[in-house]
């Protein structure tokens, strides 16, 4: 076989795995913030109750993507800068 099919497939197998764990990841942590939700605001989950959550959510994952991206543009950025 050649090296770079092997390559690209170790590569879709590497993001694939990645991408698997991640969202293992993000519904542990699902199922923590709604038990501290819970917590906090009670047993009564009221379709409000469960909307301000999913938006409250959304924001913070949002926020983070946005500053996760703008901190990885200014690296490659500056990367460019040192290879000139």
């Amino acid at each position: 076989m050649d090296q770079n099919i092997k390559l690209e497939i170790l590569e879709k197998m590497s993001a694939l795995i990645t991408a698997g764990l991640g969202l293992v990841a993000a519904l542990a942590w699902n199922d923590a913030i709604q038990k501290l939700f819970r917590l906090i605001f009670g047993e009564q989950s009221s379709l409000a109750a469960m909307f301000g959550y999913a938006i409250l959510i959304t924001v913070i994952v949002v926020s983070l993507t946005y500053k996760i991206g703008r901190a990885s543009q200014r690296l490659k950025d500056q990367l460019g800068k040192n290879k000139k």
